[in-house]
């Protein structure tokens, strides 16, 4: 059973995309450590996903490449804020986390998934902040470009998946 479960854009829970882009031998895998520089990795994969996939739109693909910009440098700079909770771990090890891209005729997806710290939060119930608020609107503004938000935790890993159409 989850540690703590919510979504948007799926009513039954989990994504069904999520065994299609495990089992499509075109995806984009990475692992690393999570850290600032990873940022310019992504942007390149992200750069050849699209490049490959004509059939993803400009629009669709400033809305996916934010959403998922957004919610890595969230797991960047949140995830690991407590690291003093973790064991004693190099930090090369503790900090990791996993991206994976797929784009079908259908849809253009990306999951995420860490080993940081637990996020506490209902994207159902997301909303922007004060306008003088000096953080806090990355998860909002993906939540509303996305089609699908999805995120849970299980077995000490945050997973994260966003998906948009392409129809």
């Amino acid at each position: 059973m989850p540690e703590g479960a919510g979504g948007r854009g799926e009513e039954a829970g989990r994504p069904a995309v999520l065994d299609e882009l495990a089992a499509a031998p075109h995806r984009l895998v990475l692992s690393a450590v999570a850290d600032p520089e990873v940022m310019d990795l992504v942007h390149s994969m992200l750069e050849h996903l699209f490049t490959h996939n004509p059939q993803v739109s400009d629009p669709v693909r400033v809305k996916f490449e934010m959403s998922v910009i957004e919610i890595l440098g969230n797991i960047v700079e949140h995830a690991y804020a407590h690291d003093s909770a973790l064991p004693a771990v190099d930090p090369s090890e503790a900090r990791r986390f996993e991206i994976q891209l797929l784009a079908t005729d259908r849809e253009v997806v990306a999951t995420l998934s860490d080993n940081g710290m637990p996020v506490s939060l209902d994207l159902g119930d997301l909303s922007m902040p004060d306008e003088l608020a000096e953080s806090g609107r990355g998860l909002a503004l993906a939540a509303s470009a996305l089609d699908t938000l999805w995120f849970e935790r299980v077995e000490g890993r945050n997973h994260w998946c966003l998906a948009c159409n392409l129809g």
